[in-house]
This record gives structure tokens, sequence and C-alpha cells, in this order.
């Protein structure tokens, strides 16, 4: 075996995970080109696609999800783990790994817990504010834990940021603004909506925006509503909805051009949309989503204390709203300035390359010269 980097990755499940995980990933051999980088997944998740395509080796163990209720899954819960951490151990050994880092999902507490067994050094990397399962119990023996947010409660954690793929971490709203408002459809004057419920879309955003739609566009606001994937809104007749000055898109591609195209911009409050609202410092109206561990809405409490971002509960997300905040927002150009400089406060853009240099400096890595092996 060589002197190159050699570090399994693990995590998966969602874009929120893989996504920093291969960022950090990326980071790592933009120091040491050669690094040996695999990364571990459980097969027919998301990551079986993303991580391929970013140009990684894929190994997958089997998922243990914990059975909620007592069934004959309950029995086998020992077996099956105990044969996940096996084939991570295995998958460890046969990549001769020198760390691990994690990134949350069900994948990564059997590959803590086999690099534990190993005495190598495990990094952990939290995307949300409130921690999940897996990195609570990667944080309690690990040798470096960084963070999205503060209040996490993991031990020794070290807040970074986001570690972030793409275009994002090193836009420039201002500079792209202009060809960012005619790529996303928008003519050169008057505000400019953007509506996103994330991949998967929200349901109830999208019918508060269908609602008070009219109301919107009678003001002069443009309104790009990215409704999520198989979740076009149609109207009486069953036709998708139109409006001037309104255009409604599944999905988009370039966010940094959305971030930079947006006057406001009306978004779920995932880890990842907060950090990247942040670091392009556009402001934003935020609806966290109403179940789950409320998570999202930990997500956005630095951005809205810092002045980047109103919140707003799902329930209360209506027309009337609309009417008595956003739109008069959307007409108040000095508030949405100020708004944007206090995200941009917020924002870290290096994330990445600080999990890696962490990775590195415990291996004992130095800094390789003219890009070549250290």
């Amino acid at each position: 075996m060589n002197d190159a980097l050699r570090v399994v990755v693990a995590g998966g499940g969602t874009a929120g995970h893989i996504n920093p995980m291969i960022a950090i990933a990326d980071a790592l051999r933009q120091v040491e080109p050669d690094t040996q980088i695999t990364a571990v997944g459980t097969p027919g998740a998301l990551e079986t696609t993303l991580v391929p395509e970013a140009g990684y080796e894929l190994r997958t163990i089997n998922k243990v999800p914990m059975p909620r209720r007592p069934s004959l899954d309950l029995l086998k819960l020992p077996f099956r783990f105990w044969s996940a951490i096996k084939a991570a151990g295995k998958i460890l050994d046969q990549t001769q790994a020198q760390a691990v880092l994690g990134v949350g999902g069900y994948v990564c507490t059997p590959v803590y817990l086999a690099a534990k067994k190993r005495k190598l050094p495990i990094f952990v990397h939290e995307a949300n504010a409130r921690a999940g399962l897996a990195n609570k119990v990667g944080a309690r023996w690990a040798a470096g834990v960084g963070a999205a947010f503060s209040g996490t409660s993991l031990p020794g954690a070290q807040i970074v940021g986001m570690p972030m793929r793409g275009f994002v971490a090193t836009m420039d709203r201002q500079a792209l603004r202009e060809s960012a408002r005619a790529a996303m459809g928008f003519s050169a004057e008057g505000p400019a909506l953007v509506v996103t419920g994330g991949s998967s879309g929200a349901a109830s955003i999208n019918s508060t925006i269908a609602a008070g739609l009219d109301m919107l566009t009678a003001a002069g606001v443009q309104v790009l509503h990215i409704t999520g994937r198989g979740k076009t809104i149609a109207d009486a007749h069953g036709n998708p909805l139109t409006a001037e000055g309104y255009r409604q898109v599944e999905y988009v591609d370039s966010m940094d051009q959305a971030y930079a195209a947006a006057d406001l911009l009306v978004a779920r409050s995932g880890a990842g949309t907060v950090c990247e609202l942040a670091v392009a410092g556009t402001p934003s109206v935020l609806v966290p989503l109403p179940i789950g561990n409320g998570e999202q809405r930990l997500n956005a409490a630095d951005l809205v204390a810092a002045g980047g971002a109103v919140l707003v509960e799902d329930s209360k997300f209506t027309t009337q709203y609309l009417a008595d905040t956003v739109l008069p927002l959307l007409q108040d150009p000095a508030t949405l300035a100020a708004m944007g400089a206090a995200a941009k406060t917020q924002g870290k853009t290096d994330a990445a390359e600080v999990m890696a240099e962490m990775i590195r400096r415990t291996l004992g890595r130095t800094t390789p010269q003219h890009g070549t092996g250290s």
C-alpha cells in the first residue's frame, strides 16, 4: 500500500447527508489528489446514484433500522446489527482505512463501531441543529466533530458550517444577479419571489402560493415557484397553473442562480437550505416542516436571530401572511438589503476544507507542495 491517504466516508439516505460527505471527500482530494476515498452506504438508497456520479467508489452494507413496535424484526435486530458491524469492518480492513468520517444516517453506527474496535480515528459532521442518533454514538469516541449549527450538544463540536459542493460556496450574489434573473425567467424590473419546498416539494406552501397568486401578481411581484417533483400546481380545469409574471417548475438544477435572482425566497428550513441562504446572502421567509423532531425550527434559529430571515409556522403561512408580511417585504428594498447583509454574516464557506484539515492534521499529514503527495 502506498503513502496515499486512505479514508472511509459513511452516510446516506438523503442529499442532506450525502452532499456534505462528498464535499469533504472533494476537499481531501483537493489537497492530496491521490487520496483513496471509499464511501459506505445502504443498497437502493440515494447514495447509490450520487456517490458514483461524484466519482467515488461506493460499498454497501444492509440498513438496520430500529423496529417501531415489538415484532419478529425486533428479535432479529441484534443479529442484523452485528452483521452490519462485521460488514463495515470488512470494508475498513480491505481498504486499509486510516480514518473514518461519518455524516449521519443508518449506515454510520455500524461503521463507527467497527472503526472503534480497530482503534481508527473517527470524525463526525452533523448537518442539523439537533443531532441524529448515529452521530451521537460516533461523537462519543470522535477525534474531531464538526457541526453546521450551534446547539447540537455533541461533545467537542466545532461550528464549521455546512460542507458544500458546486457554486454556492463561492457565488457572488450581486455579480450574478442580472444573468441569474434572466436564467430564472424574471424580467429586469420588479420584485422577484422564489418559492421552494425542496426537491420533494411542500404541499402546504404550494397551496398558499397558488391561493395568493392573484394578489402577488397584481402587486407586480414576479414568482418562480419550484413545486417539487410530481407536484405541478393545476388550475380549476386541471391544466398547469399560469399567470402573468408567474412560472412554475418542478426542480431547479442551479440553486445558486435562484438564490442570486431572488429578492426574497420562501422555503422549508432544511439544514442545507439554511446554510446556502446564509452563504448566498439571500433574504428569506422560512417555514419549518411541521412534523418530525422540530429540527427545522432549530436549523433556522441562528439565521433568524441574526435578522437574515423571518420564521413562520406552517399553519400560519396563509394568504393573509402573504398580504401582511411577504408582500410588504418585497416592496421594501432597504429591509431586504439589510436582511441579505445579516444573512451573509452567518455564512461559512470553508466547512469542507476545515473538516478535511481536521482529518489530515490528526493523521499527521503535512500540506503537500504543488499538489504532490505528502
